[in-house]
This record gives C-alpha cells, sequence and structure tokens, in this order.
C-alpha cells in the first residue's frame, strides 16, 4: 500500500510508506530568500581585494586605538626629546649637526623607524599617535558632512520647487569659496574669536575649529549626489505606488528611496574620508592645523619637508603608511560599490 500521491508542478511522485519525505528544495528558490544586504555580503566575501582591503583599513583603526599600547613595547613616546634630554645622554642618536645615527634616519632597537633629527623624538610613536589624531578626526568630520549632504540632498530632491530652489542656492553660496585658501584665512579667525591670540590654543580647540571648517565647506558634493539621484528616482513606478497607497514623504523618503542611494552614499564616502585625512594634513602643513606637541601626520609631513635635505628618510614610513591606507581605502570602496551592484563592473 503506498501514500497518496504528492503533486507538484504538475508533475507526480511516489513516496514508500515509512520513508522520509523527500528534502525541501535550494538553489533559486533558497537566494530568493535572501535579503539584499546578504547577497551584497556574500558578493562582496567573494572579493579577495575587498576582503584584504577591509582587514587592512581596520587594522589601521585598531593600531591607532592601540598606540598607547603599542608605544610602550617600544619604550617610547611622541612627546620625549630623546636627543636633548640628558637622560638619555648615554645613548647618542644624534651626531653634532642634529642628524639621525645610523642608517635610514636613524632605525635601531630602540628606535624602530628612526628618529626625528634635530630633536631626536621617536618617529614610531609620533606616527602611530599621528594616525590616531588624523584617522578619528578625519572619522567624524566625514559623518557630519555625510549626514549633512544626504539630509539636504534628500530634502531638495524630494520635495523640489522652491525648496529644493533655495537649497541649490545656499549649495551654490557654499561652493564658491575657495577651500583651501579659505582654510587657511578662516581657521585663524575661528580660534581668535574664542581664545586671546597672546594665549595658547588648546588642543581640544583647534581640533574643533579644524571640524567646524572643514564639515562647513565639504557636505556640498554629497548633497548634489544624492540629490541627483533622488530627482530620478521620485517619478520612478515603486515611488508612485507608495504614494498612491497613502504613505507619508517621510516613510516613502526612508522605505523607497534612502535604500536605493545606499551606493553613491558608500562609493562618495570612500572619496571623502582619504580627501578628509588629506585636507586636516594639509591644515596641520600649512601651519594652521594642529601644532607642537600634537602628533599628527599633516605635522609629520611638514616636519619632513623641513628636514628633506638633511634627513630625506624621516618621510619613509609616514609616506608609505598615508599611501596605503588611501589605495585600500579606495579599492574597498570599489569592491562596496560591486557588491551592491554586481552590474556595474570594474
Amino acid at each position: 500500500m503506498t501514500s497518496p500521491i504528492d503533486i507538484e508542478d504538475g508533475g507526480t511522485s511516489a513516496v514508500a510508506e515509512g520513508e522520509p519525505a523527500p528534502p525541501a528544495k535550494s538553489g533559486a528558490d533558497s537566494l530568493e530568500s535572501r535579503s539584499p544586504g546578504q547577497l551584497m555580503w556574500i558578493r562582496f566575501k567573494r572579493d579577495r581585494t575587498g576582503v584584504v582591503c577591509a582587514i587592512i583599513v581596520i587594522a589601521y583603526f585598531v593600531i591607532s586605538l592601540a598606540a598607547p599600547l603599542l608605544t610602550k613595547l617600544s619604550g617610547t613616546n611622541p612627546y620625549t626629546l630623546y636627543g636633548q634630554d640628558p637622560t638619555y645622554a648615554d645613548k647618542p642618536i644624534l651626531d653634532e649637526f642634529g642628524l639621525p645615527l645610523g642608517y635610514l634616519g636613524g632605525v635601531s632597537g630602540d628606535h624602530w623607524f628612526g628618529v626625528e633629527p634635530q630633536y631626536g623624538r621617536d618617529l614610531y610613536a609620533m606616527l602611530l599617535y599621528g594616525m590616531r589624531t588624523s584617522l578619528f578626526m578625519a572619522l567624524g568630520i566625514t559623518v557630519l558632512v555625510m549626514l549633512t549632504g544626504i539630509v539636504i540632498g534628500l530634502i531638495g530632491g524630494y520635495f523640489g520647487g522652491r525648496t529644493d530652489y533655495w537649497l541649490g542656492r545656499v549649495t551654490d553660496f557654499f561652493l564658491s569659496f575657495p577651500q583651501q585658501l579659505f582654510f587657511i584665512a578662516f581657521m585663524p579667525v575661528v580660534t581668535s574669536f574664542f581664545v586671546d591670540p597672546r594665549e595658547e590654543t588648546p588642543t581640544y580647540f583647534r581640533a574643533l575649529a579644524i571640524l567646524i571648517v572643514l564639515w562647513l565647506l565639504g557636505w556640498m558634493g554629497m548633497a548634489r549626489i544624492v540629490r541627483s539621484t533622488v530627482l530620478s528616482l521620485r517619478e520612478r513606478e515603486f515611488v508612485d505606488a507608495a504614494r498612491v497607497s497613502g504613505a507619508s514623504p517621510w516613510r516613502i523618503v526612508r522605505k523607497e528611496i534612502l535604500p536605493n542611494v545606499v551606493t553613491p552614499i558608500l562609493v562618495q564616502f570612500t572619496y571623502q574620508l582619504p580627501s578628509t585625512i588629506l585636507s586636516i594634513a594639509f591644515l596641520s602643513f600649512a601651519g594652521v592645523g594642529f601644532v607642537e606637541p600634537t602628533p599628527d601626520w599633516g605635522r609629520l609631513f611638514a616636519a619632513g619637508a623641513q628636514y628633506a635635505e638633511q634627513d630625506p628618510a624621516f618621510m619613509f614610513f609616514p609616506g608609505v603608511a598615508l599611501v596605503i591606507f588611501v589605495l585600500c581605502f579606495n579599492l574597498l570602496g570599489d569592491s562596496v560599490r560591486d557588491a551592491f551592484d554586481p552590474k556595474s563592473g570594474r
């Protein structure tokens, strides 16, 4: 005696009594049950370049967070003048001209990346703390820039009309400022409003001033990208269907439009963060950003330019570290874009 016939998809299959039922179907059915985020993650894991770059970028942030611990391992810190401190007179690291003794800028067991000419500060400790300052400052600024640009772009692109017109004029106004010249001119003005010029500007206030300046002059590109994308999306059928169903503008923007602008947002983020790091470095290089004794990537390049003829090796480790980070972050952005939109191709 057999069990009733199991009819599926127009076919028949007989199952003997007492035998286990056939396993559930896999393949296309299981793929269809996955969310877009899960599919994106599966595609990203297959991209070896993206995975390696993600590991390197994460390692930079972990190393920056662990800078105090890592410098304890080397027994150095970024503030001690090892070439002038009498405590270390028994271990000379500078010659009579103030240049590092040894090869590659004074690399040794005590100073893994060499030392700074004239002062003898440890370059390894300065680089780790400088990365910490630049990376987390740039991350905070980039998040503010992205959020501001996304909000303004969504509002202008979706509502259009007078709202879009006036937001566009505000964006044009901020775009009219020459950024690099304005950075140099505006930074002393910001600090002089709150700090007596005869007093030393606190480091935290310099960080706040840099954040304000780069935020105010950095959100316009993101706003224009989001606006142009939203303008093309707001007339699509799925948005019209949401309107007809009675969805509020906030729900339409949050549920229908925002998920479709994730890819350009992520791609822009991968360009914005390295660009912000370079802008912070430029301010310090120009003398209006972080100053002595705060470690910063920009100050390392400024010092490297000053010692270029005497000790060109001083620029080697900071330069290599910056190039690797910017390259990996850009490649990571390409991999994330391809994972979200596999048809884009590289």
